[in-house]
């Protein structure tokens, strides 16, 4: 359902809200990668602002619309990639946000128009000893022809995207 003042877009996939499952719906890929990120209480906070403030997007190279707010649920955001006359643009909506002592993120679901049709989930967990990390899970499948003909290299730029993120989180663009 399209949020008032947000994209207008519909959700390019039938399993809104399911991302934080162990397994991903019928006919989607998973994916899952993590980072440590050191030890301590700035350590977990600064990396829970990096979330919150998109700067692990911006880090990747992924532009994210100017006035764009906090994640929240119902946000919608508007992603844009590229260089040169090579450029792209996507919309995705934020279906949950974690905010707990020990663990903060949240997960957004693609929009009509996407290239990929699925949800990606953002966390940063402190477990018992203090230990920080980051974790990205997503499920997705191609959702434009374009994505569809580029098989495993469509898969490589995700993964190489989603270790950007983490890098992004882990502060190692600043």
């Amino acid at each position: 359902m399209p949020v008032p003042g947000g994209s207008g877009r519909e959700f390019n996939y039938p399993d809104v809200g399911t991302g934080r499952g162990d397994v991903p719906p019928a006919g989607y890929r998973s994916l899952e990668m993590m980072r440590e990120l050191g030890t301590g209480d700035q350590i977990f906070d600064v990396a829970a602002g990096r979330l919150f403030g998109w700067q692990m997007h911006r880090a990747a190279g992924i532009r994210v619309a100017r006035g764009t707010p906090p994640p929240a649920p119902g946000v919608d955001v508007r992603l844009a990639w590229g260089v040169g006359p090579i450029r792209g643009s996507a919309w995705c909506r934020v279906v949950d946000v974690v905010d707990e002592p020990d663990r903060r993120g949240f997960a957004y679901g693609t929009l009509a128009g996407h290239p990929e049709s699925g949800e990606e989930t953002f966390l940063v967990e402190r477990d018992a000893d203090g230990r920080v990390t980051a974790r990205i899970t997503a499920f997705s499948r191609p959702a434009r022809w374009y994505t569809r003909i580029a098989g495993p290299l469509g898969r490589l730029v995700q993964r190489r995207i989603t270790q950007r993120y983490l890098d992004g989180i882990a502060g190692d663009q600043w």
